[in-house]
């Protein structure tokens, strides 16, 4: 296998020193090369964000993000729309794949500490191109999925106020200004509904709190965690005597248009996929791990069994405590609860778990998304301003603030159902090129020291995992599909017109020691006297006077 690889590298190389090699080679060369395993290993070590997160702070990160709108939205929603009662199916597929590729995770992010997460592991294993299009795609996932989880923030927050204090709110502030029709397969609008006031304002809260530090994060998750598990097991056993088993019954539903039968719980799959989003998002704390090699496998691992085993227990009482087709609402635990009597008490304490889960995982989507643009910009993929670390704090403040700015914008204007399809996949994309990049760095990087290795090999679990994956990801509905191919276009363009031109590896002629400067001092040491941030302040001025 690794002669495979070194004859792939030999075909791109010119037949005698001196030679220009074709126009297309230069290109493929160029779009194919790798940024070095030391090179990233060396600029993580060197890196000033405080490493101050433990194991159980990493479970509990993953545990964070894990556990939001899959369990308290998503569940009742791919019942009623895809699987109806074989929706439990669904969850353990979506748990079967999640788990390969959290194996693959945990080896790459035990060998690779960077929170460049699945961006930094394509880059160093296929190239800049790949790692483009994943970390492109990755912007998806977080971004997209932080303004999923704020929109269900919103409607448990609204029916928290009528439950508790009988307060209603209005349609016009609290939900979307267009829907999405799952049986048209196209947008309509919504009437009377203007703007998701409590999605934008959750999103802009939670990044406030991300810019002031990650210690500061991950007091607030790990209290936040505690509470939406302790709710979650009051559903499981406070609502199982209210289960009749007629509602099991058809498990598996009769096809209806795109609904339904054994093709409706693989679409139920790739929906509730959405819900085991999270445990990926643990590498992208790699750099504020106190022992990532050995943390980061347990926080990724263990967070993703425990959630699986309470994610199959609430859809087993969900589906048993009332027919499938009433589950679509917005908050379906407590409709669910609502035709039984003496639940009120339960309802209440479901919402208020709701409301606390679903804000950590907006705040772990929110971590996690602008480490990623931080690491893309310090390999000269964004603009550098991205790259830098705030003075005091030490948090990549640029891209948190631009990404919640952005995660409110979409939370305040769609749908949770069209934004949770569209996570779902670009989740799938970056879980097959995983499960592909472990497979490539066992033979072009044997002798690197892993913290974890994927079981029975290199070959059965990755790829089991990219297959299932990619199957999953077929299955979708076309609309989700095109829409992926639509952000990709985007993405290749912007490459194109930015990413290419300025990537630190492709094009090393273009960063002066000033550049390089302004990532190692500006923001980054504390011990920086006035007169030498002047001078960087100067240089700065300089090189985008030139540019």
């Amino acid at each position: 296998m690794k002669q495979i690889f070194t004859r792939i590298g030999q075909s791109f190389q010119a037949a005698e020193p001196g030679q220009q090699l074709p126009l297309w080679k230069r290109v493929a060369v160029r779009l194919a090369t790798r940024k070095p395993i030391e090179q990233i290993l060396r600029e993580g070590a060197g890196t000033q964000m405080r490493r101050v997160l433990g194991r159980l702070d990493l479970i509990a990160v993953g545990i964070g993000a894990i556990i939001g709108s899959g369990i308290f939205v998503l569940t009742g929603i791919a019942a009623a729309e895809n699987a109806g009662p074989a929706v439990i199916v669904s969850f353990v597929i979506a748990g079967v794949i999640s788990a390969l590729s959290a194996f693959s995770y945990s080896e790459m992010a035990s060998m690779v500490p960077i929170s460049g997460s699945a961006y930094t592991y394509t880059y160093a294993t296929m190239g800049e191109l790949m790692g483009w299009i994943i970390g492109w795609d990755l912007i998806l996932e977080y971004l997209v999925g932080a303004a999923t989880v704020s929109v269900s923030w919103s409607a448990y927050v609204v029916s928290f106020f009528k439950d508790v204090f009988g307060v209603t709110f209005t349609p016009k502030t609290t939900q979307a200004p267009v829907l999405w029709d799952n049986d048209s397969l196209s947008f309509r609008v919504n009437r009377g509904a203007y703007v998701n006031v409590p999605a934008i304002f959750i999103s802009l809260l939670l990044t406030t709190l991300l810019v002031l530090g990650i210690r500061q994060a991950s007091w607030v998750n790990q209290v936040i965690v505690v509470v939406k598990i302790v709710v979650v097991l009051f559903f499981i056993f406070g609502a199982c005597r209210f289960v009749d088993r007629s509602n099991y019954t058809p498990f598996v539903p009769r096809r209806e248009g795109h609904s339904y039968g054994a093709q409706g719980v693989f679409k139920g799959t790739q929906r509730v996929f959405f819900a085991y989003i999270g445990f990926d998002a643990v590498s992208t704390a790699s750099q504020e791990a106190k022992d990532p090699q050995r943390d980061l496998p347990w926080g990724i691992c263990a967070s993703l069994g425990i959630c699986t085993a309470l994610y199959i227990g609430v859809a087993t009482v969900l589906c048993g405590i009332m027919p499938y087709r009433q589950l679509g609402g917005a908050s379906p635990l407590t409709d669910a609860l609502k035709p039984h009597e003496n639940t009120k008490w339960l309802r209440i304490l479901i919402e208020l778990g709701a409301i606390c889960g679903l804000s950590s995982v907006i705040l772990i989507m929110l971590m996690g998304q602008p480490r990623i643009l931080f690491t893309m910009a310090r390999d000269g993929m964004f603009p550098r301003i991205l790259g830098r670390l705030h003075r005091r704090f030490k948090t990549p403040y640029v891209p948190t603030i631009a990404s919640g700015l952005v995660c409110a914008v979409l939370g305040g204007v769609l749908p949770v159902d069209i934004l949770g399809d569209m996570t779902s996949i670009g989740t799938l994309l970056a879980f097959i090129l995983v499960n592909i990049g472990v497979v490539i760095m066992r033979f072009t990087h044997p002798e690197m020291e892993r913290g974890f290795r994927v079981p029975f090999g290199p070959f059965l679990f990755p790829l089991l995992g990219a297959a299932i994956a990619l199957v999953v990801l077929v299955l979708s509905d076309g609309p989700t599909i095109y829409r992926l191919f639509i952000w990709m276009a985007i993405g290749l363009v912007v490459y194109a017109l930015y990413g290419y031109r300025w990537s630190r590896v492709g094009n090393p002629e273009k960063w002066t020691p000033e550049d390089v400067a302004y990532f190692q001092d500006c923001g980054l040491d504390d011990g920086d006297d006035r007169r030498g941030r002047d001078e960087v302040d100067k240089e700065e001025a300089n090189v985008e006077a030139k540019a």
